[in-house]
């Protein structure tokens, strides 16, 4: 259950697709605001968060932090099904389909789909 009343309403837009929080600069929408304000920080051009070991920089303390496992080669995401592991959560998700088959991108042409986007972008090309 949910605690509050405002964590259910997001979760509830979540099933019907509401993303009532439209970025003024782009068409993105989004659940809720702070969602929004940490993509507005996008817009800004801003990069306050700098590697300390290379000249990249970054808008958000997350990337910096992915970013940073490149250094260190930590790879805190581990597979349950396997023994590989990863730097960052996304790159395990792309991995995971390997075993259990998801294939979450489709073509609107064909129907066929794909478990990684950059085979459907290949394939509509």
């Amino acid at each position: 259950g949910f605690t509050r009343k405002d964590n259910l309403i997001v979760h509830q837009r979540i099933h019907i697709g509401e993303k009532p929080y439209q970025c003024n600069q782009c068409d993105k929408a989004f659940l809720n605001k702070s969602n929004l304000i940490v993509h507005q920080s996008r817009h800004s051009g801003k990069k306050p968060y700098q590697c300390n070991q290379c000249d990249k920089a970054y808008t958000q303390k997350g990337d910096l932090n992915n970013h940073q496992r490149s250094h260190t080669g930590e790879t805190p995401y581990h597979c349950n099904k396997c023994d590989k592991a990863f730097s960052q959560n996304s790159s395990l998700i792309r991995h995971q389909r390997t075993h259990n088959g998801e294939k979450p991108y489709q073509c609107n042409q064909c129907n066929k789909a794909f478990s990684q986007k950059y085979n459907l972008i290949e394939h509509q090309s």
